[in-house]
């Protein structure tokens, strides 16, 4: 019975969580959220600091400014002011003390060249708060792994070598040059070669591939981009809902749990993800990667 209360407690939190990602541009404050949790609003706070380690504004706070900092890097097209509003702020200079404070950056300087390793380090503490949530909601039913053929695709790459912390600095890269080859943000089908598992991998030797679905061989450029073929054929498919930060959970029940049981055996390819729904196009939440583990036969 205790177990079963522990569970209920931590779901009406997901619930808020969700919540929070999905108004992230609306007025969110103390008495919604207590509803949404179905909590006294006299001590919800103190209910939600005492589960994640930081206070619910502050929360909110960052979960907005996470968005704005992927916006500000990878959508050069919307105004700051606009991200700011968006963003809760009333102006420009308000949304840049914030920014500055939290970030170590202003706004204008993140766009230009952010410090995806400072970034990384100041999210770390809020990334192992939601994988903790995350991991109490899990359960094995959501797991619903497919064996599918694969029609293979040919890919334009860009290879990030190094740090996982840096690989915003290589998506960048990617976005500059796929607005150069007029390649749709909208059209675009969007692939990962996945290498290396960043949690056993020294990170100076860690390999991610970022790439892209083309119909003809790429043109030589400066960008370092390349052609690589993801080939048809047998994979295991599993979906993953919600954000990256722990996708290496669902990964890992395709490893320690379903791939022993049944039979099939790895084919010499990579692991890779087709992602379907992307942040900061879609709330993190409703994120949709396709985790593609290659088969013999």
């Amino acid at each position: 019975m205790i177990q079963k209360n522990i569970t209920s407690y931590q779901k009406a939190f997901y619930r808020v969580l969700d919540y929070i990602d999905t108004h992230l541009d609306e007025n969110l404050d103390l008495e919604k959220l207590s509803q949404v949790a179905a909590f006294s609003k006299y001590h919800f706070h103190r209910q939600f600091t005492g589960l994640f380690r930081i206070s619910l504004f502050k929360y909110i706070k960052l979960v907005r400014l996470k968005r704005a900092s992927y916006q500000l890097a990878f959508r050069k097209d919307i105004k700051i002011i606009d991200i700011a509003i968006s963003s809760g702020f009333e102006n420009h200079e308000s949304f840049t003390r914030a920014f500055k404070k939290n970030i170590g950056q202003t706004p204008s300087e993140f766009r230009n060249q952010p410090e995806w390793k400072s970034w990384n380090d100041k999210y770390q503490f809020l990334k192992n708060s939601r994988i903790l949530q995350m991991k109490s909601n899990q359960n094995k039913d959501k797991y619903q792994v497919e064996i599918v053929d694969f029609p293979g695709s040919q890919v334009a790459v860009f290879e990030h070598r190094g740090n996982p912390d840096l690989i915003g600095n290589s998506v960048q890269k990617f976005i500059e040059w796929s607005k150069q080859n007029q390649i749709s943000s909208n059209s675009r089908v969007i692939y990962n070669l996945v290498y290396d598992d960043p949690a056993t991998t020294e990170p100076e030797k860690y390999r991610f591939d970022i790439c892209v679905a083309v119909n003809s061989n790429v043109k030589e450029n400066n960008f370092g981009v390349i052609d690589k073929i993801i080939p048809r054929g047998c994979c295991a498919m599993l979906r993953h809902i919600g954000t990256d930060e722990n996708i290496a959970e669902t990964v890992s029940y395709l490893y320690r749990e379903w791939l022993p049981s049944s039979g099939k055996e790895p084919r010499d390819f990579p692991l890779f993800f087709h992602r379907v729904k992307s942040f900061p196009d879609f709330p993190e939440h409703e994120m949709i990667i396709d985790i593609y583990l290659p088969l013999k036969g």
